[in-house]
């Protein structure tokens, strides 16, 4: 038992001296295929590589674009009410984009701009969702914290 007690505070302090690796996710994308491809098990696939490195790996993902649609509490009283797919899968993408936000710590950042446009409140977006004032002010503010840019479009 001690052995174990002593392994574990071990890996931990390793986990704990390890750096932390930075990534903006820029989503535009809004298709369905390549949200849960990229967003889904993407984000999820990267976290498990870095932890397995004992690093920490810390994501922003910037909404915009066609990816609004991924974020409403209730499509079928928004813009998208028309895109049948993504009722049929809403309730599936709450909760995994939930699980992104809650168990990965995945920091989503929306461009207020683009809301406005598509008349969105703030209201009708998801909880966890952060409001920035426009796609490039929350890309810009994560890459100058050293965040890695990489681009998620259809």
């Amino acid at each position: 038992m001690r052995r174990l007690i002593l392994l574990l505070l071990f890996v931990g302090s390793l986990h704990a001296s390890g750096e932390v690796v930075k990534v903006v996710f820029d989503l535009t994308a809004g298709d369905l295929q390549t949200f849960e491809k990229k967003v889904l098990k993407g984000i999820v696939a990267h976290k498990v590589h870095y932890e397995g490195r004992l690093q920490e790996l810390e994501v922003s993902v910037v909404i915009h674009g066609s990816a609004y649609k991924f974020f409403v509490k209730e499509p079928q009283k928004s813009p998208f009410s028309d895109d049948v797919k993504l009722k049929g899968k809403h309730s599936m993408l709450k909760k995994r984009i939930a699980s992104l936000a809650e168990t990965y710590e995945v920091d989503f950042l929306m461009c207020r701009s683009g809301m406005n446009k598509l008349k969105l409140d703030p209201k009708d977006i998801y909880d966890f969702v952060s409001m920035v004032p426009n796609a490039a002010v929350g890309l810009i503010d994560r890459q100058d914290e050293g965040f890695a840019y990489i681009p998620i479009s259809d």
